[in-house]
């Protein structure tokens, strides 16, 4: 591939999406960003957005169809179209499960299974898939969005090793806390139940408190323009010292301990 890529972005209106697309623009390659209201995203001249729904077969294929008929190809897939939904699991609907799942987890199985046959045609690709430090070491009260975030590490490790053989790349980010407009659209399940309300408010509490200090999304923008810069790149990149720390911890400590400590994070035990 040329240094100069065809990148298409998903869930680009905002956060690290829209920084992503800025960033790559700016290193000079050229950007397809999208957006279920793209007129409604932010105008960044060098970056042409799209509509598109990662929910609905047909509004994949149309956005993938709108890029390669232009372009000719397309090098790199960032899946970074995503939501968080927060509630204890008990009090979150099947259909509000389902609802996650269909973004977090299918959006991307979409979005793979369009570019794929235009980048084995091409015998080149980069796919990134923007993962979360959640599907590694799940966040109380946040199990559904874990959830989402677990089932997208095992596709990704699967399918890096499916597509190999045709010199496409398959990466994952694994970020922790990040302080990005998300974090003010996370969803609640509409269903509170008043046996846990202490402990989801503390949690809640937690994870702001967090968030609050957490880096921004430039963090992660960076790490997908050295993924997309590298030769060889790896399967998995933890990304921020809180990331880094947990999963070591996670690794080291008996799992008793390291549940300890998890719970004193998110404040459960006071």
């Amino acid at each position: 591939m040329s240094d100069q890529k065809v990148v298409l972005i998903t869930g680009a209106s905002s956060g690290v999406g829209q920084n992503t697309a800025r960033l790559l623009s700016q290193k000079g390659h050229k950007v397809f960003g999208t957006s279920r209201n793209p007129a409604g995203a932010e105008v960044i001249p060098a970056i042409k957005m799209l509509g598109l729904d990662v929910r609905s077969d047909d509004s994949v294929t149309a956005c993938v169809k709108a890029v390669s008929e232009k372009e000719g190809r397309i090098d790199v897939l960032v899946n970074n179209a995503a939501y968080e939904l927060a509630g204890a699991l008990e009090e979150t609907s099947i259909d509000e499960a389902r609802a996650q799942f269909e973004t977090n987890f299918f959006g991307v199985v979409r979005m793979v299974k369009a570019v794929l046959p235009l980048m084995r045609k091409q015998r080149a690709g980069r796919i990134i898939n923007v993962g979360s430090l959640s599907g590694v070491s799940s966040i109380p009260f946040m199990g559904i969005y874990s959830a989402s975030k677990f089932a997208l590490e095992g596709y990704t490790d699967a399918l890096r090793m499916e597509v190999k053989p045709f010199n496409i790349h398959v990466s994952l980010t694994e970020a922790g806390f990040l302080k990005t407009p998300m974090m003010n659209k996370r969803q609640i399940a509409t269903e509170q139940l008043e046996e846990y309300e202490p402990w989801r408010q503390r949690a809640f509490n937690a994870m702001r408190d967090h968030e609050q200090k957490a880096p921004g999304p430039d963090l992660v923008s960076q790490m997908i323009l050295s993924i997309i810069a590298s030769k060889k790149p790896r399967l998995r990149y933890v990304i921020g010292s809180q990331a880094k720390f947990a999963t070591r911890l996670q690794w080291l400590l008996p799992e008793g301990t390291y549940e300890k400590g998890k719970r004193s994070t998110f404040r459960l035990d006071e």
